[in-house]
């Protein structure tokens, strides 16, 4: 383990998403904000005021990123930026010699990952995307359970974003924000990281496996017109359909099913599902059903005729047993933005940069699931053809060096 130290971290881009890491990283004392940037002076007066108010050290200021990367005494960097400049920023940060901790979104091109991807290989420095997903508590529990072997060899996962977001996207094209432009403009899964990259880590996906095919279907889009109607804002043609599911066929035989709403009424949802041949655990039930092990009993139908039912089983029950190591204590004293997971993510990417090794989210990661914006996005506009997933990795996918042991590792569970 590295000797524990302070490391200089510099952000980039000083919007909510960076309001909200700050929350964490003002809770976790080996990381140090040495230095801030965003091209809007009224953004960096009020993270400044945020310093001020945690008695924090105020950071050196800059409006160019280029000079923020360029800052001998910043060691990594946080891109928290709208999602068309996430990439560009960390092959720059790669470029100099920093790891680049991106936030989560969806690509515009195949050409700009494989660009971040040649940045890593050709510096040697990897970038990480801060999907705190992935350190969920139920999603770490169910690859602890599938790695112990608890549902059998794995045939079928679901999982998405499902999120009501009419009021924050509807009304914002007026004041410019990305997310809702891209609503407007584009037609396929715009986020897919939140569900795809803890389902993608259970499947092995990129050591072992990888992403063959997506096929993307897109719905009507209704829902952010309805609610722009609602307020008597003028009405805008929104593009991206309210639903969008698209199916991805692994090279192992698994297909995951994906599915992007953000424009009708419904509770918060990222839909994980995980089969396998011995059992399943399925988000929307909060359930774990695994043959041998949980309830069944028999039933008879209007007939008389016995039949058996199965019956689901509480995900909190398979805690005491299954819950990560990551967890079994963090969740006495969790801390931090949605839940924890935004801390433990960034206390993953802290660990990477300071033993200088590949981080658990690595570039190949961040390209594969990066890649089913566009992708979807072309197959949705060819009437659902499937459209084949670069190989990132260039066939390292199939024997890969196996990672150096970690307990943020979300391959293995050390």
């Amino acid at each position: 383990m590295p000797e524990k130290r302070t490391v200089a971290v510099g952000i980039i881009g000083l919007g909510a998403r960076a309001e909200t890491l700050l929350a964490s990283i003002f809770l976790i004392p080996e990381i140090r904000i040495s230095s801030v940037c965003d091209v809007r002076t009224e953004r960096i007066e009020k993270i400044l005021s945020i310093f001020d108010a945690h008695s924090a050290p105020r950071p050196k200021t800059y409006t160019d990123y280029h000079d923020l990367i360029r800052d001998s005494e910043t060691e990594a960097v946080l891109v928290p930026t709208s999602w068309n400049s996430h990439l560009t920023i960390a092959c720059e940060c790669m470029k100099h010699g920093k790891y680049a901790g991106i936030e989560v979104g969806g690509a515009s091109s195949i050409e700009e990952l494989w660009q971040l991807v040649h940045a890593a290989e050709s510096t040697g420095v990897s970038c990480m995307m801060l999907e705190n997903c992935c350190y969920g508590r139920n999603e770490l529990m169910a690859l602890n359970m599938a790695r112990k072997g608890l549902f059998g060899e794995l045939i079928y996962c679901e999982c998405g974003y499902e999120h009501d977001l009419c009021d924050d996207v509807s009304m914002d094209l007026e004041n410019h924000f990305e997310r809702a432009i891209h609503n407007q403009h584009r037609n396929g899964d715009l986020y897919p990281t939140h569900g795809i990259g803890p389902i993608a880590k259970i499947l092995r996906i990129n050591r072992g496996n990888r992403f063959l095919t997506i096929s993307s279907h897109s719905t009507k889009a209704r829902g952010f017109v309805s609610a722009r109607r609602k307020k008597s804002l003028p009405d805008v043609l929104f593009n991206n359909g309210d639903i969008v599911t698209s199916v991805i066929h692994c090279a192992n035989g698994e297909n995951i099913t994906v599915t992007h709403g953000v424009s009708l009424p419904r509770p918060y949802s990222r839909d994980c599902r995980v089969q396998g041949t011995r059992g399943i655990w399925l988000e929307n039930t909060d359930g774990i059903y695994i043959e041998g092990r949980s309830p069944k009993r028999e039933a008879l139908d209007a007939a008389g005729n016995p039949y058996w039912t199965h019956e689901w089983e509480k995900v909190s029950a398979y805690y005491p047993e299954f819950d990560h190591p990551i967890w079994r204590d963090y969740s006495k004293n969790t801390f931090g933005g949605h839940g924890g997971m935004d801390a433990l993510a960034l206390q993953a990417f802290l660990d990477a940069v300071m033993r200088k090794v590949t981080p658990p989210i690595d570039v190949y990661d961040c390209a594969a699931w990066m890649s089913i914006t566009c992708l979807s996005e072309q197959s949705v506009a060819m009437g659902g053809m499937p459209m084949p997933f670069p190989d990132f990795t260039n066939g390292k996918w199939i024997d890969r060096e196996p990672e150096i042991p970690s307990k943020w590792s979300l391959n293995e569970v050390f």
